[in-house]
């Protein structure tokens, strides 16, 4: 009885592991990939880009917050998400020089969400079909 016990609280502990450890997997992956994205997009420099990432990652995690919070309106979450981007304009105009380039950034971010959006609805209807 005991053996059995021990085996199942293995084996949920381990589907516990599974199930969450993908999300962050796809995540950091994710991450990596706008990473690669918005510095080719951007034409940065290594110095530059020294500058610009943990001050992007400061920014992220701030949207990340405010969407985390509350969803029920979506107006203000926009404006919530709109008024952390005017926040740190500045910081980003410090790093890259120009209004122009802070605007492609924020250009370049949303052709990411965008390109990332599509794919995962492609791999969607591609897992769906097999």
């Amino acid at each position: 009885m005991t053996e059995k016990f021990t085996l199942l609280l293995v084996l949920l502990i381990n589907i516990n592991y599974i199930c969450f450890a993908q999300p962050q997997q796809n995540s950091k992956r994710a991450d990596s990939l706008q990473v690669e994205f918005l510095t080719k997009e951007l034409d940065l420099t290594s110095e530059e880009s020294d500058k610009l990432w943990p001050v992007y990652n400061n920014y992220k995690n701030e949207i990340r917050n405010i969407r985390k919070e509350d969803q029920s309106d979506q107006i203000v979450l926009d404006e919530k998400v709109l008024n952390i981007r005017k926040k740190y304009k500045d910081d980003f105009k410090a790093v890259l020089g120009s209004d122009e380039r802070v605007n492609k950034l924020f250009v370049a971010e949303k052709n990411f969400m965008e390109m990332l959006r599509k794919e995962l609805i492609k791999r969607n209807i591609k897992r769906e079909g097999t």
